[in-house]
């Protein structure tokens, strides 16, 4: 898909959430339009994986319900395929019944083989016959066999009744059924679909919300409508692999634009995730060689709705990355990454994102004290909160993170962040972090911990950016790149601020500012001192160990140098020019008998 077809979706999905959210909050509605999203892209790819997998059997299901609508016998294939549910569930050993091994109640019994009935009965509630519905209830046998099968080849399953296909049909009729059966499709996702479980993935889209409507009816139309809408404007595309994963990238950046400051703290505006990933992606030692052939472990540890990680992976080739690492502390954004995360094509064993806190580094796998155990990343990227107010205590002054440089204030938790991941960056890794300019002169605790970076080599380059390019606040960020071991003895600033398009609500960096950032970074130009500028430690230390770009890097034009001695031969001049004038027009005055000048 071309950038011209992929802005096209992205305008209609946004017109649709636009027409259809009416009074709802666009955070609220977000999270209903989005998982709908993600619910299309799991089916379409099932579906695909379950037509390869089945083969002929697929094919001659699809020749079925051709023969269906051309002979006129729909109702009729429906029918036999209700009997064949009830008689193949009817005749069902008690032992493969989901009930207790010795149950001898018929009541339990029978309830549970009703509750099986119904569950495939329910793929026949819509009227439209798919193939592989048809396929599970003519196999019925044969499924647990065949989802064992899938799980193995495409990590999931979803069952027939909870696809996309089904799910819009359902809604297409305008069924009363609709909710429910999304109910149990979330449930079933959540709990069974994966095999290392995606559990509270649907957590925040509340189906029963009155925001929906008042009642189950006007709650299932309102389902109705939505689901059909995006249905058919999607229809209207190509459906390639990463049609939904960047329209869903493009409503995230839409929903946090249109949704004030606070929203759009979980999202990091795509140029600016670009060149955070093509930093790190660059060889540490010699960035000049180009890109890394493997990146060990990539770790986000505030990632948000996961477009850091996703940015970095698109610029690595496949099969580049070991493991991917995030964390989020807030639940809704924990879910949306996840879901962004598989939209984008990534299996659910490349990844692992965790909902906590990052400061108390409350993830097992990252609060490992065995030196020799703990994670090492080649790449670190981040963008967390700005100036975030924490807690810090006695027991976190000891935390290894922090105990070697003291721990960040309360009023900003900026180093705190920048500390927790630089704990993790491997030897051979590269950390980019994004960061607000008090960071880089602020006195006090910071002062110490930047010091100590300074002095261990560990701080390689500042990138100062312009003003206005976050949903989340104005002002100016920079870009500190860290490394555990770097070559150069000096540190390279990089004066971006002047460079950007103004845009209506934000300013935007074109692909010649960010090439022109990378470029700079990658072969530590420094052929325009007003724009880049490599400073020595010596110099730095004179200055307090102050980062202040405009310190080292300024834009503000030179000064012209003065010579006072020509200036006093010209204002000499003047003034013997001034009292020949005066001379000669006081005798003209004299003349006329008028008063002279003095």
């Amino acid at each position: 898909m071309n950038d011209i077809q992929q802005k096209e979706l992205g305008k209609t999905l946004w017109g649709i959430a636009d027409k259809l959210r009416g009074a709802m909050n666009a955070d609220d509605f977000r999270d209903y339009m989005l998982s709908f999203l993600f619910l299309r892209y799991l089916s379409d790819n099932y579906e695909t994986a379950a037509k390869k997998e089945l083969g002929s059997d697929y094919t001659d299901c699809e020749k079925e319900i051709a023969n269906t609508v051309a002979n006129e016998t729909h109702n009729k294939v429906i029918s036999q395929l209700k009997k064949k549910i009830i008689d193949y569930f009817e005749a069902l050993p008690v032992n493969k019944l989901p009930v207790k091994e010795d149950e001898t109640d018929k009541k339990v019994i029978q309830k549970a083989r009703q509750t099986l009935i119904d569950e495939y009965e329910s793929l026949l509630e819509s009227g439209k016959l798919t193939p592989l519905g048809i396929w599970y209830i003519r196999n019925l046998d044969q499924v647990s066999v065949f989802e064992k099968q899938m799980r193995r080849k495409v990590h999931f399953v979803i069952k027939p009744h909870y696809l996309w296909s089904n799910i819009y049909e359902l809604a297409r009729i305008q069924s009363n059924q609709l909710l429910k059966t999304l109910q149990r499709g979330f449930k079933f996702i959540e709990n069974e679909s994966f095999d290392s479980t995606f559990r509270g993935l649907f957590s925040e889209v509340n189906l029963d919300s009155e925001k929906l409507g008042k009642n189950y009816e006007a709650r299932n139309e309102m389902l109705c409508s939505i689901i059909t809408e995006i249905a058919e404007g999607l229809a209207e595309f190509t459906n390639e692999i990463d049609l939904l994963g960047n329209a869903y990238e493009y409503l995230i950046g839409q929903f946090a634009a249109g949704s004030g400051k606070k929203a759009g703290e979980f999202y990091t505006p795509q140029q600016i995730s670009t060149i955070l990933s093509r930093i790190v992606i660059l060889d540490s030692q010699e960035p000049q060689n180009g890109k890394k052939k493997y990146i060990n472990n990539l770790l986000d540890f505030a990632c948000g709705s996961g477009s850091l990680l996703i940015n970095v992976k698109k610029q690595l080739e496949p099969n580049s990355i070991g493991q991917i690492y995030g964390q989020e502390k807030n639940v809704t954004t924990y879910n949306l990454a996840r879901m962004n995360m598989l939209l984008h094509g990534f299996k659910d064993s490349e990844f692992q994102i965790f909902h906590g806190d990052s400061l108390l580094n409350d993830w097992p796998i990252l609060s490992e004290m065995n030196p020799a155990k703990k994670l090492k990343c080649d790449a670190v990227v981040a963008n967390p909160p700005f100036s975030y107010r924490w807690e810090p205590n006695d027991t976190l002054a000891e935390d290894f993170r922090f105990k070697s440089y003291g721990l960040a204030p309360k009023s900003a938790a900026d180093f705190a962040f920048l500390l927790h991941g630089f704990h993790f960056l491997s030897d051979e890794g590269t950390m980019a972090i994004i960061l607000p300019h008090g960071v880089l002169f602020r006195g006090g605790a910071e002062e110490k911990i930047r010091t100590k970076l300074l002095k261990d080599g560990n701080i390689d380059t500042v990138i100062g950016l312009p003003a206005n390019l976050f949903f989340s606040t104005g002002i100016p960020v920079c870009i500190l790149v860290l490394k555990k071991c770097k070559k150069p003895d000096d540190v390279l600033f990089i004066n971006a601020s002047e460079y950007y398009q103004k845009g209506k609500r934000q300013n935007v960096l074109l692909p010649e500012h960010i090439n022109r950032i990378v470029e700079t970074y990658q072969f530590r130009k420094e052929d325009d001192k007003k724009y880049s500028r490599r400073v020595s430690l010596e110099e730095i230390e004179k200055n307090g160990y102050n980062l202040n770009i405009s310190r080292y890097v300024s834009t503000v034009p030179e000064e012209e140098i003065i010579d006072i001695s020509e200036v006093k031969k010209e204002l000499d001049k003047i003034e013997s020019e001034i009292t020949k004038a005066k001379d000669k027009h006081n005798k003209f005055l004299k003349e006329l008998g008028l008063a002279e000048l003095h």
